[in-house]
């Protein structure tokens, strides 16, 4: 894999070699003595998965909402509900 590279690499390098090793991926794993410990996305892949996220998050309210899982109260009964939890 390409887009592969060890925190000493990045720490002479910087952002540069991130770029590079982004260039076709769109992500670069870092390398912390030979363990793979970090993942580096491009802006444009971290707001896709973000908005990926997002989506699932809407169509699971939109789910609870058809099936009825979902109350109606005030804001005062909601706090004390978040205090019960």
């Amino acid at each position: 894999m390409n887009n592969i590279l060890t925190a000493q690499e990045l720490k002479i390098k910087g952002a540069q070699i991130l770029k590079e090793k982004t260039k076709q991926s769109k992500e670069a794993i870092v390398t912390v003595r030979g363990k793979n410990t970090f993942v580096v996305l491009t802006m444009d892949q971290y707001n896709y998965l973000r908005g990926c996220e997002l989506d699932t998050a809407l169509a699971e309210t939109e789910r609870d909402i058809a099936e009825g899982k979902f109350v109606i109260q005030s804001i005062e009964e909601h706090m004390k509900t978040l205090e019960n939890v």
